[in-house]
């Protein structure tokens, strides 16, 4: 979270309590991918993702108001439940669109929305509460969030219709069973998401106080870092799925992850600078490449009338991991420092993906 060292000046948070601020939010919004997957799948995609970007905007507006810690657990909590309708929904229409073997370069451009906002909102963010403070960050964002969530909404009304999932199902052919070996594949994929993924996204949450506590940069200056780890995905995204959809998903999803243990070893040897910069890029880079591979690789799995369902478990795990894992490696920071944190999380995500990858074979290629 950009605007962490901020929020625990003012509140005066260690460690492990400012680690909360981000798990509160996480925590929510993986619990809220499970019914909102489920609801996707009956009732259509299209109110999902309304409620999943409105949401988010008033939450910001009482997220800014908070005057106690307390308070302020509450409504991240609240803005990590209205937000976790979006991707469960947003992910199988957008594949139910195109044709199979254009599935993977498809949700690599729909990347490039999700990383402009992540490249843009720190450095926003960071402008804005230099000038009026954290909570005007949130109140400056969710304006512009509530007006592009009405025209969006009446857009996909107007270019899909109400029926558009089972019109593009029906037009695609898409209700042939799962693949054999599936359940085996979507246990070791998810049990790499749960394990590694934690140790990976969890470093993440501590990456500004980092910079400010261990390299000494000022919270200004900390806050834009995450853009450096999201610009890559403006156009790995749909690099990442143009591959997966001719040499396959599985080597993507293992090397990527094997590059992300390695990657996380290399930070706290890095001094501010460009070395630094050059790791964080690469760690965004990396990600970016694997998202939309791992996406597709979730549907090649699964019968389309469960899709969305899945992905709720997906994207569950996804936001719990790094949730779950953020409080843990706070607690090793405050007692053993940054070095070993990083040290234990990229051993993990390693060992992880080696034992998971053996389970992993087997799963169908679609070249076109």
């Amino acid at each position: 979270m950009p605007l962490l060292p901020f929020i625990r000046t003012e509140f005066g948070l260690d460690y492990t309590q400012a680690s909360f601020v981000t798990s509160a939010f996480a925590l929510a919004n993986g619990a809220g991918q499970l019914p909102a997957g489920w609801l996707a799948d009956r009732f259509g995609p299209m109110a999902l993702i309304m409620v999943g970007i409105l949401g988010v905007a008033l939450a910001g507006v009482l997220v800014g108001i908070s005057q106690t810690y307390v308070m302020l657990l509450v409504f991240l909590i609240l803005m990590g439940l209205v937000a976790g309708g979006y991707h469960p929904a947003a992910t199988p229409l957008i594949s139910q669109s195109v044709e199979p073997n254009q599935q993977g370069k498809a949700l690599g451009y729909h990347l490039i929305g999700g990383n402009a906002s992540f490249f843009l909102a720190p450095v926003v963010a960071g402008t804005i509460a230099g000038v009026w403070g954290w909570r005007g960050s949130f109140f400056g964002l969710a304006i512009p969030t509530v007006i592009f969530g009405l025209i969006f909404y009446f857009y996909l009304r107007r270019r899909t219709g109400k029926s558009h999932a089972q019109h593009a199902r029906r037009g695609l052919g898409e209700d042939k069973p799962p693949p054999p070996g599936n359940v085996r594949r979507m246990v070791a994929f998810l049990t790499m998401t749960v394990l590694g993924g934690g140790a990976s996204m969890s470093i993440m949450a501590f990456l500004t106080l980092y910079a400010v506590d261990r390299l000494g940069v000022t919270e200004e200056m900390a806050a834009p870092l995450l853009s450096i780890v999201f610009f890559s995905g403006l156009w790995a995204g749909p690099v990442g799925g143009y591959l997966s959809d001719r040499i396959g998903r599985v080597p993507i999803i293992i090397v990527t992850s094997l590059i992300n243990g390695f990657l996380i070893y290399l930070m706290p040897l890095a001094g501010w600078g460009f070395g630094f910069f050059a790791i964080l890029f690469f760690f965004g880079l990396n990600n970016a490449l694997r998202w939309p591979v791992a996406e597709v690789f979730i549907m090649e799995q699964t019968s389309s009338r469960h899709r969305s369902t899945l992905f709720g478990v997906y994207y569950f795990t996804m936001h719990y991991t790094g949730a779950v894992f953020a409080p843990m490696m706070g607690s090793i920071i405050d007692k053993w420092g940054f070095d070993i944190c990083f040290t234990i999380a990229s051993g993990a995500v390693v060992v992880v993906t080696a034992v998971c990858s053996l389970f992993m074979r087997g799963s169908p290629r679609l070249v076109s």
